[in-house]
């Protein structure tokens, strides 16, 4: 058995998180710990959690009960996870970032896309959880990012509000959501310069154009993802392109292009549901996934899974909550 911890643990992530890792079969709960939420239970913050009886433990919890091979799961606001993770490093414990403070180089960390840097996150001591959006689209096209001729690259994708994390603000508020679609982060979107670093590091640097909007459901995410080509693909050779990257891959599900990605279909789970069509020289690829989910808390415990040697589906066989 593996103790986990969980800093920053008054989120929606973190929660997710939580969730997942009571039933992990090869992990115990460690420090649950909140300055938010301290002394507080769990299950008042979070009902679904009543089961677990437990209360949020106060700042400096974690680093206090850490021991060696223990794993801490940082689920705190951004900026904050670079002031602490390396105190809990230099305790010898392994390190998965949901926040965006590792994800971009220089950065001493592994970018947990377990697709593509599945080896290396195997012996990483940190390893940073991609953003939700940046998830989404590189599922859709990487298998694309391999083929020559990539020229434009633009991604229009819908979230659920609960990717704007739990801090009270006007802009997340019920009545400002509901019976709205709303495109936010026109001017630059923090998860933009992270799809470029991994458009770069696939060896493509065609220009993105990305538009964010945020829909009126809790939790999913869908990215709408068009490769404009310098000419015209063959398509067999596109289909062949995704069978062999997901090939064996229980999370990603690769839809006949008359099938439509859906967001209740990966609700509460780490899947993700890909289609791909091809019109000239337009890849256009349909990405679906859980937020919350793939998105964060299902990729920090598969990324846990690949760190510790344990089957990648530990506490990820859930089947979707909606219809």
């Amino acid at each position: 058995m593996t103790r986990v911890h969980v800093w920053g643990a008054s989120g929606y992530a973190a929660s997710e998180t939580i969730a997942l890792l009571m039933a992990h079969p090869f992990v115990e709960l460690g420090a649950l710990e909140s300055s938010s939420g301290a002394g507080e239970s769990v299950g008042s913050q979070f009902p679904r959690l009543r089961k677990l009886e437990r209360e949020f433990d106060p700042p400096g919890a974690v680093l206090e009960s850490l021991q060696t091979g223990d794993v801490v799961i940082m689920g705190g606001p951004h900026g904050a996870a670079k002031q602490v993770a390396p105190d809990f490093l230099a305790a010898g414990a392994r390190v998965i970032d949901l926040s965006d403070d590792f994800r971009l180089a220089p950065t001493p960390a592994v970018y947990g896309f377990p697709e593509r840097y599945r080896a290396q996150i195997a012996d990483a001591q940190l390893v940073a959880n991609p953003g939700c959006y940046p998830t989404a689209t590189l599922l859709a096209i990487l298998p694309v990012l391999g083929h020559a001729g990539v020229a434009q690259i633009i991604v229009d994708a819908k979230s659920g509000i609960t990717g704007a994390g739990r801090k009270p603000a006007v802009s997340s508020l019920y009545a400002e959501v509901a019976n709205e679609i709303r495109a936010y982060g026109l001017t630059g979107h923090r998860h933009e310069p992270e799809m470029l670093q991994e458009f770069r590091a696939a060896g493509t640097d065609a220009p993105l154009v990305f538009t964010p909007h945020v829909v009126p459901i809790v939790r999913g995410l869908l990215a709408d993802v068009y490769c404009v080509m310098s000419k015209p693909v063959d398509r067999a050779a596109i289909d062949a392109a995704f069978a062999k990257t997901y090939d064996g891959n229980r999370f990603v599900r690769v839809l006949g292009e008359d099938e439509e990605p859906s967001v209740a279909a990966v609700a509460g789970t780490n899947d993700a549901e890909v289609a791909v069509s091809v019109r000239g020289n337009v890849v256009r690829s349909i990405c679906a996934i859980d937020n919350l989910g793939r998105g964060a808390a299902g990729q920090a415990v598969m990324n846990l899974n690949i760190m510790l040697g344990y089957p990648e589906e530990s506490a990820l066989d859930a089947r979707a909550i909606a219809y």
